[in-house]
């Protein structure tokens, strides 16, 4: 049998450690690639904190997950007629200016819209 030579043990060790070490640090340095792309796509400032706090904004939210983001709906005007401001919800889908109009004549006012919409 031939004898192993010590020079060609701890020359494959130190190899296989340095292989090792190698490997360590490309998979630490991918990692952080996809990280830094992954912020980077969600508005972050690339540097691995957030650019904003909370959530991701809805349309990037749906892109992530394959969806068309959702389109926000049309400026409610106030049914008064007229009147050319926004409705509010905190005055029962009237401005601000018709919060006290009552009821019944709002529903009038939007019966009246409705009918001459569909003529």
């Amino acid at each position: 049998m031939a004898k192993k030579n010590i020079h060609s043990d701890s020359l494959a060790s130190l190899v296989e450690q340095f292989a090792a070490s190698l490997d360590d640090l490309l998979e630490r340095t991918s990692m952080e690639r996809a990280r830094l792309a992954v912020l980077s796509a969600f508005g972050g400032n690339g540097r691995g904190v957030p650019g904003r706090r909370g959530r991701p904004p809805a349309a990037l939210a749906a892109m992530a997950a394959g969806r068309k983001p959702r389109k926000k709906a049309p400026i409610q005007l106030c049914p008064v007629p007229g009147c050319k401001n926004r409705a509010a919800p905190v005055f029962g889908m009237v401005c601000s200016k018709h919060k006290d109009v009552p009821k019944a004549k709002i529903r009038q006012y939007r019966e009246a819209r409705r009918a001459k919409k569909s003529k």
